[in-house]
């Protein structure tokens, strides 16, 4: 019972195991084209480095950041990465519950079978997203001997090569634009962490701050995570997709937190729009066929492949992702355009500089308490 009683409240390996099963297979492509696939994304995500330097003058000359790897990896890579970035980033969280539930009746018993079935669970979503993400820069990344990151706590930039060149066949657009498209987006975020050395601690503490307010038993926890399995493998009972319509951050919320996911909502919608601004301004020099990529990949962003797709991208908060892209690239275009991209900036400075989630969709507001108070 002493062993049982120890049990991690997720079985982190189990949930390696079952989403790698359950992963889709990517794109047939032989051996030689998918060696010619990691061989150009690598080339472009080097070259996306000068480009998104230039454009966003964000790294004084002269001055070098910290080095963060690149890696090209396959679904189940990028499984791997995240599971072990979830593990790190929910580590406190997982302790304040485990506790909770050690001095509870049956707490040993929940720990060997709550710790498979949130894994299980976990790894059917991850299985679910794998073959949906194109790009990630993986802030809070721990270093492995398989997945690098960065020197000092982490940060790697990961290339689904698979889903790259699935979006693309399926898009029908140029493969060689495409792949430097994804890529300028990704370095853009990549740029953003290794400019502004304040922002991933900032990040992190947001975050561990919304996650110790949470006040959640774990059989709450397990739920929330069955209602969004059970979205994903049409279990759930007819009708629930209506009621079950927030998302599985809205379900947790105490008053603090909403104060707090505000805070973050606004940073996201900003580090997304930039991206999103860096990759469509950098693009027409780059990228010849930019405009017809755009057009395409916005009208499959807006849309998804069914109900059940839909149903789970509100529960999982990838709607909620989708208007952080659009409000934040509006708000970036805005700033710059008032101005310049200087004075954009400035948003860099400090996280009293941060754009607040009003500010976002009023940027005028922003450049007023930004800019007319330093003046």
């Amino acid at each position: 019972m002493t062993s049982i009683g120890g049990a991690e409240m997720v079985d982190w390996n189990l949930a390696v195991a079952t989403a790698t099963r359950l992963v889709r297979p990517g794109p047939e492509v032989t051996r030689e084209e998918a060696r010619a696939v990691v061989a150009e994304l690598r080339r472009h995500a080097k070259a996306s480095e000068e480009h998104v330097r230039a454009f966003t003058r964000m790294i004084p000359e002269g001055h070098e950041p910290e080095d963060t790897p690149v890696l090209v990896v396959d679904r189940a890579g990028w499984i791997r990465a995240n599971v072990a970035g979830f593990r790190e980033l929910l580590k406190p969280l997982l302790e304040k519950m485990q506790e909770r539930r050690s001095g509870s009746p049956g707490g040993a018993v929940l720990g060997a079978v709550g710790g498979k079935v949130t894994g299980v669970e976990l790894g059917m979503l991850l299985s679910f997203l794998a073959s949906r993400v194109l790009g990630q820069y993986e802030t809070f990344a721990p270093a492995t001997r398989e997945l690098p990151a960065g020197e000092h706590g982490g940060g790697r930039l990961l290339l689904v090569a698979p889903n790259i060149v699935h979006v693309e066949r399926e898009l029908d657009v140029a493969p060689h634009d495409f792949r430097l498209w994804v890529s300028l987006h990704e370095e853009t975020h990549r740029t953003q962490f290794t400019a502004v050395p304040w922002l991933r601690d900032h990040l992190q503490g947001e975050i561990q701050s919304f996650l110790s307010a949470t006040d959640m038993d774990p059989m709450t926890v397990l739920e929330r995570l069955r209602e969004a399995a059970q979205a994903l493998t049409g279990a759930r009972p007819e009708g629930e997709e209506e009621e079950g319509g927030r998302s599985l951050v809205e379900l947790v919320q105490t008053p603090e937190q909403r104060e707090i996911l505000g805070r973050l909502t606004a940073v996201m919608s900003l580090l997304e729009g930039h991206a999103d601004y860096v990759m469509d301004g950098v693009g027409p020099q780059v990228v010849p066929s930019v405009a017809e990529i755009r057009e395409k990949f916005q009208q499959r962003r807006a849309k998804g492949a069914s109900r059940l797709d839909l149903a789970l991208r509100k529960l999982l908060g990838l709607d909620a992702k989708l208007r952080q892209y659009r409000d934040g690239e509006r708000f970036v275009r805005a700033v710059v355009d008032e101005v310049g991209m200087g004075g954009f900036n400035r948003v860099w400075t400090s996280p009293n500089t941060l754009p607040t989630k009003a500010e976002i969709a009023k940027p005028a507001d922003w450049v007023a308490r930004v800019h007319r108070k330093a003046e």
